[in-house]
């Protein structure tokens, strides 16, 4: 019999099976009963060999960060390890390029640090689709939806991104503004970039609004100065547009920067709505609109499905966190256009 056994045998994960046998911490009372009891009912015997090849793996938890520049990540960051502290697991961070393979680094970090889950901030489907395969352990994808992914030890927990995109441009155009231009991600490289300008085109559609992508689109990197050079792009084709989305909160505090630097007012030259709900953009002036995500809440439901996945073998859980617009100084209302 093997400790993969005995986890089959009692219904609780190999790591909490594995922290019985060591007489290590971080176990329930009552798993630990039922993991005793197992043991002793069926005549378990430790294996020295097969122990000192299982300590060579560690109990740390891994989380990926792709890209450097997002501060919703950042926060995503400090409310997981916030959740992760108040267990025995150790946390390794690992921040990756916004343009890199998150999927291949995962299976670096498997290899190298051995953890017993990952979670991964930001993804792209083609990534996952292309390479989780090599992966063993739980994961959890956050901020992006896995639940199209074939793939059993794969959670996610996320934001209707399309539908909160939308819904930041109903908005827009509710307040009178038929001429928006848009800040927005990598649609290539990014699921988040991509189902977000799907949302804006939806929008537009709905309304009847000609949405020219070539003049009025910029898609950029999620960073303060990719949104303030975009914006000024934006600004130097001529599109006469009295309202931009930007697709984070960070490119929508680069494009209030742009837009006065070129000698326009926001939001009575041009209104601001940006997407993430970042603290900060409730001390700018203007205050910001945006669609505001809950980071906290996703935080903690992404920790805790991945560890009923690695302490029970959990089964796979795909969850969207709801979302709430907030208008405020950054947009206004204008007149109806004919």
């Amino acid at each position: 019999m093997t400790i993969k056994d005995l986890a089959e045998l009692t219904g609780y994960g190999v790591a909490t099976v594995s922290r019985v046998l060591n007489n290590r911490p971080n176990v329930s009372r009552k798993a630990r009963a039922k993991i005793l009891r197992a043991i002793e009912e069926s005549g378990f015997e430790v294996n020295d060999n097969a122990k000192n090849l299982k300590q060579q793996r560690s109990d740390s938890i891994i989380v990926v960060v792709k890209g450097t520049s997002n501060e919703m990540f950042g926060s995503l960051v400090e409310y997981i390890q916030s959740e992760i502290a108040k267990t025995e697991y150790p946390l390794l961070v690992d921040y990756i390029d916004e343009d890199d393979n998150e999927v291949l680094r995962a299976v670096r970090l498997c290899r190298e640090k051995k953890p017993q889950g990952i979670l991964v901030l930001g993804g792209n489907t083609g990534h996952f689709l292309s390479d989780f395969d090599k992966i063993e352990i739980p994961c959890v994808l956050v901020s992006s939806d896995a639940s199209e992914l074939p793939f059993e030890n794969l959670s996610s927990v996320s934001t209707d991104d399309r539908k909160a995109a939308k819904a930041a441009m109903d908005t827009l155009i509710a307040l009178g503004h038929r001429r928006i231009a848009v800040v927005g991600g990598d649609k290539e490289n990014s699921d988040t970039g991509r189902l977000r300008y799907e949302g804006c085109l939806e929008s537009c559609k709905e309304h009847g609004i000609v949405f020219e992508e070539k003049t009025d689109y910029c898609g950029v990197r999620f960073s303060y100065q990719d949104g303030y050079d975009a914006t000024c792009r934006l600004l130097k084709n001529k599109r006469n547009f009295t309202a931009i989305f930007a697709v984070a909160d960070v490119m929508a505090i680069g494009a209030i920067r742009a837009l006065k630097d070129n000698g326009l007012r926001v939001p009575e030259d041009v209104s601001v709505f940006g997407f993430d709900g970042l603290v900060l953009g409730s001390f700018l002036v203007p205050k910001l609109s945006t669609v505001e995500q809950s980071v906290r809440k996703m935080a903690k439901r992404s920790v805790e499905i991945l560890l009923d996945c690695i302490e029970k073998n959990g089964s796979t859980k795909h969850e969207m966190i709801p979302f709430a617009v907030h208008q405020r100084e950054s947009t206004a209302k204008i007149q109806a256009e004919e």
